[in-house]
């Protein structure tokens, strides 16, 4: 076994299999490496979780996962992290920078902390649970991906979001759902403004059974009485024959 190889332990209590890798003595390819290698086992994958130690900021940590692994990150992580993830469970004890879980497939992204610009990018599935606030364009151009923000999101979130169902238990800065499609947007606090083409709708019955369902898998204990669903007025990716040439 060389220094980089990650170190196995037994966790008997959940009967899972634990490996950890240190990142002060490994590198980020090393540990991506070994984390794909690990998703070919296939069905032994979930029996495994992977703690990473001092990732110190490190960028694409744990990206292009397959399998449902479980990878736990204790500490910052730096870009892009879980990018593209499918069925993969991680976890990051602390903040992210620019582009977590950006195009992710599906499985689930938890933060305890803060993220930084564009969480969630042009994701087609999967759950990015943000336990802190979010930087600006939180859920830009989202295809399928569900986000629950505990705190607040920054300007030009749900920029062109497309589909999915983005959930805000703070405050949304400017420009809040500029150009959406059909999106689902649900926000517990204050709007600075709304983006073009972005409008508060009813909370039908079905919207609160959906809400209710995103806030317990988030773990956040809100009623959904407390929350204003916006969505899109469809007047602008509509035809419309006076603006044909």
């Amino acid at each position: 076994m060389t220094p980089t190889d990650p170190q196995p332990t037994t966790d008997r209590r959940a009967e899972r299999t634990t490996k950890v890798v240190d990142l002060a003595s490994s590198s980020v390819r090393e540990l991506n490496q070994a984390l794909h290698e690990s998703s070919s086992t296939g069905g032994e994958s979930s029996a495994v979780e992977w703690v990473i130690t001092n990732p110190q900021g490190e960028h694409a940590i744990a990206c292009g996962l397959t399998e449902p692994v479980h990878v736990r990150i204790e500490g910052h992580v730096g870009y892009y992290c879980a990018g593209m993830n499918q069925r993969a469970h991680v976890e990051v004890r602390g903040n992210a920078g620019v582009g977590l879980a950006e195009n992710m497939m599906s499985g689930r992204v938890d933060v305890s902390g803060d993220a930084s610009q564009s969480a969630g990018a042009t994701g087609h599935g999967g759950l990015l649970v943000i336990n802190g606030n979010a930087a600006a364009r939180c859920g830009i151009s989202m295809k399928g991906i569900d986000i629950v923000v505990g705190g607040n999101v920054g300007h030009m979130s749900a920029f062109m979001a497309q589909a999915g169902r983005l959930v805000i238990c703070g405050d949304a800065g400017d420009a809040l759902g500029d150009s959406l499609y059909e999106a689902h947007l649900y926000v517990r606090g204050t709007v600075k403004s709304l983006g073009a083409d972005c409008v508060a709708k009813p909370m039908r019955a079905h919207h609160h059974t959906e809400l209710a369902d995103l806030l317990s898998r988030a773990a956040m204990a809100y009623s959904t009485a407390e929350f204003t669903r916006y969505g899109s007025a469809r007047s602008l990716y509509n035809f419309h024959v006076d603006n044909a040439y």
